[in-house]
C-alpha cells in the first residue's frame, strides 16, 4: 500500500467560556466588567464573539479580551493572541502579537496557550521557527490533557521534528489523543498497525482504525480500506468493498482512488466493466497529475 506522509494537523486553539447569558445576567456582567472585573470583561468579550445574546462583534471582543488580559486574566490573553493570530475583518493580523500574549498565558500554564505557541514555534509566525521549542510546547500541553497537542507531538515524534524520531513515543501520543475522539489520531494508529511501527504489525488492528474514521468522511482512511478490500488484508478480499471505499475517496480527489476505481471499471472488478467510466476516470486520474493514468490511457485508447 502506498502511504501519505502523516502531516501535523494546525488546529485552532482558543478558550471560550460556556456562559448562559439573560438580559439580566449580561446587564450584570457588563456592570462588572465595567468596573473593572477582569473576569467579568473575559465573559463579555466571550459573548461578543460567539453573538450569545448580543450582536456578535469581533471589535467588542477584541476590546474586552484585551482589558482582561492587562489585568493579568490567562483566558483572555490566550483569546487575544488567538484574536491577533488568525486576524479578523476588524481585528488585523499581528503574528508579532500573537506571540506576545500566547506567550504570557502559556508561561503561566495555560495548556491552550501553550498548544498554540507550539503551532507557532513550528511554523514560525512571529518568532523564527523552532521545531525544539514547538516540541517542549505540544508537550506541555499535552501532558495536561490538550488533545491536538497530543496529536501534534505524537507527528513530531513520528517524522523525527524537534525530537529523535520515535515511533514508539508517537504511537503512545496518538493512543492518547484517538482516545479523546481525534480522527487524525485514530486514522495514524492505522497506519502503524498497518506498517507495524512502533507496535507490532496487525492488519486487523489497521482495519478496525481506518473503518472507524472512513465512516467520518476521512478521504485516506477510505482509500485505505479500498486497498485492504482490495489486497484482503485484515479483511476477507472484496472487490465490490474495495470499489465502494475507492469511489467514496475518489469523489473526495484522491488521485490514487480515482485512477484504482478507473481501473476496476476497465477490469470489471467489484462493478459491471465499463469502459467509457473506465475512460472518465482514468482521464480525471490524468488530469489530476497521477502519471500511471495516462500511460494506461495510452495503452487502452
Amino acid at each position: 500500500m502506498k502511504f501519505k506522509k502523516i502531516l501535523l494537523i494546525l488546529f485552532p486553539c482558543f478558550f471560550l467560556s460556556s456562559t448562559f447569558a439573560n438580559e439580566n445576567t449580561i446587564k450584570e456582567i457588563l456592570d462588572s466588567a465595567n468596573k473593572g472585573n477582569a473576569s467579568s470583561q473575559k465573559k463579555l468579550g466571550d459573548l461578543y464573539y460567539m453573538g450569545e445574546n448580543l450582536k456578535q462583534s469581533y471589535t467588542k471582543a477584541f476590546e474586552w479580551y484585551t482589558k482582561a488580559a492587562h489585568q493579568g486574566n490567562i483566558d483572555a490573553q490566550t483569546q487575544l493572541g488567538y484574536m491577533y493570530y488568525i486576524g479578523t475583518q476588524d481585528v488585523k493580523q499581528n503574528y508579532a502579537k500573537a506571540f506576545e500574549w500566547m506567550n504570557k498565558a502559556a508561561q503561566q500554564g495555560n495548556m491552550y496557550a501553550q498548544s498554540h505557541l507550539g503551532e507557532i514555534y513550528y511554523k514560525g509566525k512571529g518568532v523564527a521557527q523552532n521545531y525544539a521549542q514547538a516540541f517542549e510546547w505540544y508537550n506541555k500541553a499535552a501532558t495536561q490533557g490538550d488533545m491536538e497537542a497530543q496529536f501534534n507531538l505524537s507527528v513530531m515524534y513520528y517524522n523525527g521534528e524537534g525530537v529523535p524520531q520515535n515511533y514508539t513515543k508517537a504511537f503512545e501520543w496518538y493512543n492518547k489523543a484517538a482516545d479523546q475522539g481525534n480522527g487524525h489520531a485514530q486514522y495514524s494508529l492505522g497506519v502503524m498497525y498497518d506498517k507495524g511501527e512502533g507496535v507490532p504489525q496487525s492488519y486487523t488492528k489497521a482495519f478496525e482504525y481506518y473503518n472507524k474514521v472512513a465512516e467520518l468522511g476521512f478521504v485516506d482512511a477510505q482509500f485505505a480500506l479500498g486497498e485492504m478490500y482490495y489486497k484482503g488484508e485484515g479483511v476477507d478480499q472484496n472487490y465490490a468493498k474495495a470499489f465502494e471505499w475507492y469511489n467514496k475517496a475518489a469523489d473526495q480527489g484522491d488521485i490514487e482512488a480515482q485512477f484504482n476505481l478507473g481501473m476496476m471499471y476497465e477490469k470489471g472488478q467489484g462493478v459491471s466493466k465499463n469502459r467509457v467510466l473506465a475512460l472518465n476516470w482514468l482521464k480525471k486520474a490524468a488530469s489530476n497529475g497521477y502519471p500511471q493514468a495516462q500511460l494506461i490511457l495510452n495503452e487502452i485508447k
